[in-house]
């Protein structure tokens, strides 16, 4: 029987890439880019229990990383309504088109529209791939019921603790980015500019710039091929003042002041000498300009008084 990962992928009709809990940047890059190398070839989503963190949102198709556990059922809601006011529930078929009929018990009122709430529960993958982790704490979706019947294969850098059946491709290597390069490679799926792209920043994170002690001349190569397959180098984001709006982030801490400060200087009258211009004087050691008086003002002159009486 062939198990090489392209004969699993052709013999399955659905195929999920689970990310582990708390997800390494290189493990996301590798999952997403497990996820972009076959859509087109299989019907295929991700999954990841955990959010995504900010750093990762450089990563191509992190959109499409979802926490919801596939969309097998729709369910179908009445929050806040008394299951027991309800006397039946039916269906007909009007035009091709599907109609839910829900009647209550004599005396109650029908849920209202404010009460639907609808969500999709359960999946239908014939195929689970596992990419990081080291156990089942890891996978909690390994406990899903829905999953019973499904293949589990794991991908990672090192051999996944389970008691589950699962077909291991783990092998050491630098990052799980630098494997899933070598899988896409040999098994000839997709690997466009953005699949590149992903592993390129997956190993770059992963191997701390190649400076891991588990780096290879053999990491090297597949980077280059990465690399001369459209793969680009997107440089961290770095979250720094200079990203925000001014006032967005103190550029000094703040320090309250002292209560007594605080009085000091409300009751501290300001230096009226602060709010005149400066008058030179003699005591400043500045010249002040000579003034000739009038001609006339040495020569006598009569004053004439003002009369009351």
């Amino acid at each position: 029987m062939d198990n090489s990962l392209l004969s699993l992928i052709d013999s399955t009709s659905s195929v999920l890439v689970v990310l582990p809990t708390k997800p390494y940047f290189d493990q996301v890059a590798a999952g997403l880019s497990l996820y972009l190398s076959i859509v087109g070839r299989k019907d295929v989503s991700v999954f990841c229990p955990s959010p995504m963190m900010v750093g990762f949102s450089r990563l191509i198709g992190v959109d499409k990383i979802s926490a919801e556990l596939g969309k097998k059922n729709l369910t179908i809601k009445f929050v806040k309504y008394e299951a027991s006011n309800i006397d039946k529930v039916g269906y007909d078929i009007e035009n091709g088109e599907f109609k839910l009929t829900i009647t209550p018990k004599a005396g109650f009122i029908s849920p209202q529209k404010d009460q639907i709430t609808m969500d999709y529960s359960g999946t239908t993958a014939d195929l689970v791939m596992l990419v990081g982790g080291a156990n089942d704490s890891h996978f909690p979706i390994l406990s899903t019921p829905d999953l019973a019947n499904s293949k589990i294969v794991h991908v990672g850098t090192r051999v996944l603790e389970t008691g589950r059946e699962v077909l291991s491709f783990a092998k050491p290597g630098s990052t799980t980015s630098e494997l899933v390069a070598n899988l896409i490679k040999e098994n000839g799926l997709t690997i466009d500019p953005d699949v590149a792209t992903n592993l390129v920043m997956g190993i770059e994170d992963g191997s701390n710039n190649f400076s891991g002690s588990d780096v290879t001349p053999e990491t090297f190569e597949v980077f280059a091929y990465l690399l001369r397959s459209g793969g680009q180098r997107v440089p961290r984001v770095k979250l720094s003042p200079a990203n925000f709006p001014p006032g967005a982030i103190p550029t000094k801490p703040f320090n309250a002041p002292n209560v007594s400060e605080v009085h000091q200087q409300a009751v501290t009258p300001i230096s009226q000498v602060e709010t005149q211009a400066e008058i030179p004087s003699a005591e400043t050691g500045v010249e002040t300009p000579e003034v000739n008086p009038p001609s006339d003002w040495l020569q006598p002159k009569i004053f004439k008084g003002t009369n009351v009486s």
